[in-house]
């Protein structure tokens, strides 16, 4: 465990990097429930967040966890909790509750094997799960996808950032793969400025008109009003922080697709694409909503094909599709759950579908 925060690289595991990054966000709060392969996140917190005097519980469920997190993040506080799955599918019904409400929650979701119970090896069959949503009504959650632990830290930073900016809940979506992996991280100090939430946060009304953050609207006009609002921020969202990256897509006639930790396998595929003379470029989307598929439909104009690679029986791969809207041809790659496809397998594939 990481004992004190570093300033230079050190070697950790995915799941402390996370929650050492939470813990240098500022985050007061960790409601948790264990669920493996997370359940280090919450045994790193028990320890840390106490030394800090800072808030830990260990909650008697994943329901209770989530709950607990609305109503700290109520009080305009950074609160989290992590889980993983089918564990995330019980908390469906509360993050939609903390998008109607506003509230800043942020969610670590570390993706296993499923459906239902499955098993504990890595997977990325949660993307429809964080991008698409299990709960009620027309909401988004902000989706971040890190590649690297180095990265795992970074979005968290982001994730409370962002949650807090635009005052929505905000998923880390990293799976299995990533929550155990052990590589070398720099903790750099928080870079994002610490957002002012006075003018919503329940801290009592002594002195001031009182507050309600409430989800239910009776009347439908009211809801209609309310909702044009919501889906205004979620536009400003998508221009103002999708994210991505790109490699050798200039002149490339395939572009290979990919998230999470698959994409590292992906990126290595390409440049072994490359070496056979097979002009092939890589695209990562870094955020998952907003998913950036503006850019993806300028790349489709350039190239002849895409090929998603996926950890899970494809579901990226229908954003995908809808964003080069019939332009080009769009292939799977995947393996359902475990370890990514090797180079070396993606490669073979690629060589039959082109």
């Amino acid at each position: 465990m990481i004992t004190e925060t570093p300033t230079k690289k050190v070697l950790t595991k995915g799941n402390y990097a996370i929650a050492q990054a939470a813990i240098n966000a500022g985050c007061k709060c960790y409601f948790g429930y264990p669920i493996t392969p997370q359940s280090e996140i919450g045994e790193y917190m028990s320890g840390k967040m106490q030394e800090l005097n800072r808030a830990y519980v260990s909650a008697e469920s994943e329901l209770a966890a989530i709950n607990m997190v609305i109503g700290a993040c109520s009080t305009g506080v950074k609160a989290m909790t992590s889980s993983s799955s089918c564990a995330v599918s019980l908390m469906q019904e509360a993050l939609t509750y903390a998008t109607s409400d506003q509230l800043p929650v942020v969610l670590i979701s570390v993706m296993r094997g499923g459906p239902g119970l499955g098993n504990i090896y890595p997977s990325q069959g949660d993307y429809f799960q964080a991008t698409k949503g299990g709960g009620n009504g027309d909401y988004k959650l902000i989706v971040l996808a890190p590649s690297t632990v180095q990265e795992c830290v970074d979005l968290t930073y982001k994730a409370f950032y962002l949650a807090h900016k635009y005052r929505n809940p905000t998923v880390l979506l990293a799976d299995g793969l990533l929550g155990q992996m052990m590589e070398p991280v720099e903790f750099k100090d928080y870079p994002y400025p610490d957002v002012d939430n006075s003018s919503w946060a329940l801290t009592g009304a002594k002195g001031r008109d009182g507050r309600v953050i409430r989800s239910y609207a009776p009347l439908a006009d009211d809801q209609c009003v309310f909702l044009e609002k919501l889906f205004e921020k979620y536009r400003t969202i998508e221009k103002n922080e999708t994210e991505w990256e790109e490699i050798g897509t200039e002149d490339a006639d395939v572009i290979l697709v990919s998230f999470g930790s698959t994409s590292r396998n992906v990126k290595t595929a390409m440049k072994l694409c490359r070496e056979k003379g097979i002009k092939a470029g890589f695209f990562r989307p870094i955020t998952l909503y907003p998913f950036p598929s503006a850019r993806l439909n300028e790349l489709a104009s350039k190239t002849k094909k895409m090929i998603s690679v996926e950890v899970n029986m494809g579901q990226m791969i229908n954003d995908i599709r809808l964003a080069v809207n019939g332009k080009v041809p769009v292939e799977l790659i995947h393996k359902p759950v475990g370890a990514p496809p090797v180079p070396e397998e993606i490669l073979s594939q690629i060589e039959e579908l082109i």
